[in-house]
């Protein structure tokens, strides 16, 4: 796949993501079955976070001419290959008291992490 194609998929995973935290709805974590929180806080900090990092990936993706960089595809699979390590661990040792769908819904966002991030470390590697 191309570099700008995946950075592209990329940055809009994280705009949704993001401003599904942004806003973290009440009762959106019941609904998707995964451990609530008590303080919407940082739920919300995170998408913003991660609303940035989309932002950033648009950048690099559509920046004009003038030398303006936003963040390269290299950061972009850091930031992924954490986060989802850090979801796979919680998953596997966290001894989270959620229902099955909640373990279905982030293993599938921990697999489109992964292949994500695996489609841009082929991506980077034939590029050289």
């Amino acid at each position: 796949m191309k570099h700008s194609v995946l950075l592209l998929i990329d940055a809009i995973i994280n705009l949704l993501l993001g401003v599904l935290l942004l806003f973290f709805p009440a009762g959106l974590a019941h609904w998707l079955g995964i451990p609530p929180a008590e303080v919407v806080f940082y739920p919300s900090m995170l998408g913003a976070v991660l609303f940035g990092i989309g932002l950033a990936l648009l950048i690099e993706r559509y920046k004009p001419s003038a030398g303006v960089v936003g963040l390269g595809l290299e950061g972009a699979i850091a930031i992924n290959l954490c986060g989802a390590l850090a979801l796979a661990a919680w998953l596997l040792f966290g001894n989270l008291e959620i229902p099955r769908r909640g373990y279905l819904f982030l293993w599938g966002l921990d697999l489109l992490l992964l292949a994500v991030s695996s489609a841009e470390l082929v991506a980077r590697r034939r590029k050289g």
